[in-house]
C-alpha cells in the first residue's frame, strides 16, 4: 500500500468529469420508453463501470446481440444529448495532470464509455493527448469489475499494477482495481465514502482533486 506510484489510470464518467446524473437521466427515460421500472441508486450501484450489453443482456436475455446494441445507443444517444452542453474537468483535474506530467508518472484512461462518449469528454475538453492509452471495452475488454482494462493500461504504459493508482467513482471500479492488484482513490461524485469502506486497496476517498496531489507521494 505505500510502493512508489509511478502511474495513475482514471475511470472517465463520474471521475474526470462528474457526469453520472446525465447518465442516470437518460437510463430513466430509456427505462421509462421500455416500460421498465427505475430505481436510480440501486442501478449505479449494479451497473456503474459495466458495459451495455452486459447491463441490457440481463434486462433482455432473449433478444440478439445486433438488437441489444441497438438499445444501448439509443441511451447513449440520448445521455449525449442532455450531457454535450454540461462538459466540464473535476475541480482540481488539470492541477493534478500537471503534477503527475512534471514527476514523470505515467496517465491512463479506463473507461466502460462507448467511443463516442469518450470522445465528447475527453476530445471536448481537450485532454486526450494527457493520457498515454486509453482502454474501454469496445477494443475488447470486458466491463468493470473485471480487471481487464485497468491490466491492460498498466501493461501499456510499462508499469507494474502494484505501482499504480486507480481514480474510480463506482464500487464495481474499485474492485476491478482491486483484483488487478491496485490501490485505488475513490471520488464521491455519487457516492459517499462508506459506500467505500469494505475495500482494502483504497488509500483515500475525495470529493474531488484538489487534494489530490499529496497522493503521488515521493518518487522511489
Amino acid at each position: 500500500m505505500h510502493a512508489p506510484v509511478h502511474g495513475l489510470i482514471f475511470d472517465m464518467d463520474g471521475t474526470i468529469v462528474d457526469n453520472m446524473r446525465f447518465h442516470d437521466d437518460a437510463w430513466e427515460v430509456w427505462h421509462r420508453e421500455y416500460g421498465l421500472p427505475f430505481d436510480r441508486a440501486g442501478f449505479f450501484a449494479r451497473t456503474a463501470g459495466r458495459t451495455n450489453p452486459e447491463i441490457l443482456g440481463e434486462l433482455f436475455p432473449d433478444l440478439p446481440p445486433e438488437e441489444i446494441i441497438r438499445r444501448g445507443e439509443e441511451k447513449e444517444a440520448a445521455y449525449r444529448s442532455l450531457y454535450a452542453a454540461h462538459v466540464r474537468p473535476m475541480t482540481g483535474l488539470e492541477a493534478l495532470l500537471d503534477a503527475a506530467d512534471a514527476n514523470g508518472i505515467a496517465m491512463a484512461v479506463g473507461t466502460a464509455a462507448p467511443p463516442d462518449n469518450i470522445a465528447v469528454v475527453l476530445d471536448t475538453l481537450g485532454l486526450r493527448p494527457r493520457f498515454r492509452t486509453i482502454v474501454s471495452p469496445s477494443q475488447g475488454f470486458r466491463g468493470k469489475p473485471h480487471p481487464d482494462m485497468f491490466l491492460a493500461a498498466a501493461e501499456r504504459m510499462g508499469i507494474a499494477p502494484e505501482i499504480c493508482i486507480v481514480f474510480e467513482d463506482a464500487p464495481l471500479g474499485v474492485e476491478a482495481a482491486r483484483r488487478a492488484g491496485m490501490r485505488a482513490v475513490a471520488v464521491e461524485t455519487m457516492l459517499d465514502a462508506s459506500a467505500f469502506a469494505a475495500f482494502d486497496n483504497v488509500v483515500a476517498t475525495l470529493r474531488d482533486f484538489t487534494a489530490a496531489l499529496p497522493l503521488l507521494g515521493p518518487r522511489g
